[in-house]
């Protein structure tokens, strides 16, 4: 009997397949969902229960052909397992940082996780050895920080990010980009990990999102590289585990 993960965000729809507690089956992203892709996947895993976490405040058509042939829980703030919340305003905070911090502390219960997550924005978000979430910080993303500079000015081009990019000076307007924006990151999470890690100094720092082996390329030479985890379905994961509730 297996579980059907879905994560619904701004701009990709995520799903994936487990089989129960923490064995991943299957694992694609969509910017569409086609129903009959639902059915394969229900029959061909047998899938017997399903749980979403969204961004969007309506449901879509598939949401609720889903619900008339499975059990469908949708993630909520009351079934993040273990977490204790301390966010000052608990109703704004965003169902996938909530996910990613509910996922950091059962799959790695006793540490302190800091969860750096690469999406359209950077959050970082960190829970205690005891579940205690206070809060994190949220950041301008990767691509949009090329995005703003071209964006805010009249001259500045539009480019891509380039992970083989390694030098602190541009010695042209392209490069000279790349540098600020991505050695700019680099030192802002660099700063942010020392920061966290205050006290802290077996701090377990997950990495995740669509930026997540990005951000790990430009921290592979940083001294707390050993304590860095790629966790690209952390959020997937931690839905997993709350459907067991």
């Amino acid at each position: 009997m297996a579980n059907l993960v879905i994560d619904i965000g701004n701009t990709l729809i995520k799903v994936a397949v487990f089989n129960g507690y923490d064995y991943l089956l299957k694992v694609d992203q969509y910017q569409t969902i086609d129903p009959t892709e639902i059915d394969r996947l229900i029959t061909g895993y047998s899938v017997t229960k399903a749980i979403i976490s969204t961004v969007k405040k309506e449901k879509a058509d598939w949401e609720v052909l889903l619900s008339e042939k499975l059990p469908v829980k949708y993630f909520s703030r009351d079934i993040a397992i273990g977490i204790k919340n301390h966010y000052g305003t608990p109703q704004t905070l965003g169902i996938d940082r909530l996910v990613a911090v509910t996922a950091a502390h059962n799959l790695y219960p006793g540490k302190d996780n800091l969860v750096i997550d690469g999406g359209s924005c950077i959050t970082y978000d960190m829970v205690d050895a005891d579940g205690n979430y206070h809060g994190g910080s949220i950041s301008p993303g990767l691509k949009m920080r090329f995005k703003a500079m071209h964006n805010y000015t009249s001259a500045l081009p539009l480019i891509e990010p380039d992970a083989g990019f390694d030098s602190l000076f541009g010695n042209n307007t392209e490069t000279a980009i790349r540098s600020g924006a991505q050695n700019g990151l680099k030192y802002e999470l660099t700063g942010f990990i020392e920061s966290y890690r205050e006290g802290r100094p077996d701090l377990n720092i997950l990495l995740t999102g669509g930026d997540a082996v990005f951000f790990d390329n430009l921290l592979k030479n940083s001294i707390f590289a050993p304590q860095i985890k790629n966790e690209p379905y952390l959020v997937l994961k931690g839905l997993n585990v709350a459907i067991q509730a």
